[in-house]
């Protein structure tokens, strides 16, 4: 008997957890403020961040939410490798400032100068550096046969939600793309199979820019939304 009023118990306590789920809502409010995150959302280089450690229990919530991204048939085809030794930064720093070399011989006119001008990661500078990759499955992914490009895609929205939860944190987030992934992978110990993704710099900040940098140095312009939507096809 007892058995089954237990049974019960526990099955009531079920239903009523995954009510709650259904039920969970959120104000006007609480969309303004997500609203705000990722509109002062910025790409922080080296000359931003300051020499402070980033709490255990932020960078947790940093963590926590990466993991909680949307991923192709609930693959979750990511990891995480924290780098803080400064002889591992200096090997990914190095190739940093060999691509950086080629890149710039593909800047042409007037924002070559500019170019050379830019700081473009903040490796040593930023407390905690985060390798992001993206892990294949040994079986087949559900969603993902005909578009396998969706695993790293699903990596990507990881590191989107990262640099939400960072910026809500007030935690400067910066992506380093020009690096050489093979180079990064080597000073990482990655297994081969494994795809670099991203290399993040993180880490307190002086302060954060109005608007992006490279908007604000004229770069680029920002695109308006009505060049960008389309309704019922091109």
């Amino acid at each position: 008997m007892n058995y089954g009023w237990d049974t019960l118990a526990l099955q009531r306590t079920d239903l009523l957890m995954a009510l709650c789920e259904i039920m969970k809502s959120f104000t006007p409010e609480d969309s303004d403020i997500l609203e705000q995150i990722i509109n002062h959302r910025r790409d922080v280089r080296g000359n931003r961040f300051l020499d402070r450690d980033i709490p255990g229990k932020a960078l947790d919530k940093i963590l926590r939410a990466a993991v909680r991204a949307p991923s192709v048939g609930f693959s979750q085809p990511w990891e995480f490798v924290l780098v803080r030794d400064p002889e591992r930064k200096a090997i990914i720093s190095q190739s940093f400032a060999k691509t950086r070399q080629a890149e710039s011989q593909l800047i042409e006119g007037s924002k070559q100068g500019l170019y050379s001008e830019l700081k473009l990661e903040g490796i040593h500078e930023a407390p905690l550096n985060i390798a992001v990759f993206y892990r294949p499955d040994e079986t087949s992914v559900l969603g993902q046969s005909t578009m396998p490009e969706t695993g790293p895609y699903s990596v990507v929205c990881a590191v989107q939600n990262m640099w939400l939860m960072a910026r809500a944190l007030n935690i400067g987030l910066g992506w380093v793309s020009i690096v050489d992934p093979m180079k990064v992978k080597a000073a990482l110990n990655a297994p081969a199979e494994n795809q670099l993704v991203a290399y993040l710099c993180l880490g307190y900040v002086d302060y954060f820019y109005e608007s992006p940098e490279l908007e604000r140095k004229r770069w680029e312009k920002r695109k308006p939304l009505s060049d960008l939507i389309f309704d019922e096809g091109y």
